[in-house]
Order: structure tokens, then C-alpha cells, then sequence
């Protein structure tokens, strides 16, 4: 059993909106491999995942 997760994007710091395509996307360039593997469905992890976590960020601050 692997001790990845499985990732939502929707909760990604990296998944921002795009104003000019009125869309959100993601800010990560991900290479041909990891594109196909994403499209494919064959890869539920993303190594560039990071909990947006604006509680975490203000908690930390404090």
C-alpha cells in the first residue's frame, strides 16, 4: 500500500482563477509524462500539491 493520497485540486494552492480564460486553473507547468498520467486518470497524486490553508498561514503568523 502506497502512503500517497489522493489530491483535489479544488483545495490547491496552486489552483488559482484565470480572469483572461474566466476559468480556474493550475499555476504548475507539469511535464508531458505527468500531463498524460493526469488526463489519463492513472495518477491521483500531485507532487506539487499544497493545502491552501489560509488558517494555517494566519495561525502561524500569530
Amino acid at each position: 500500500m502506497s502512503d500517497k493520497k489522493t489530491t483535489n485540486c479544488e483545495t490547491c494552492v496552486n489552483y488559482v482563477y484565470d480572469e483572461d480564460y474566466d476559468c480556474y486553473t493550475c499555476l504548475v507547468s507539469l511535464d508531458e509524462d505527468d500531463m498524460n498520467r493526469f488526463l489519463t486518470g492513472t495518477n491521483n497524486y500531485c507532487s506539487y500539491y499544497r493545502l491552501d490553508d489560509e488558517y494555517g498561514v494566519v495561525k502561524h503568523q500569530m
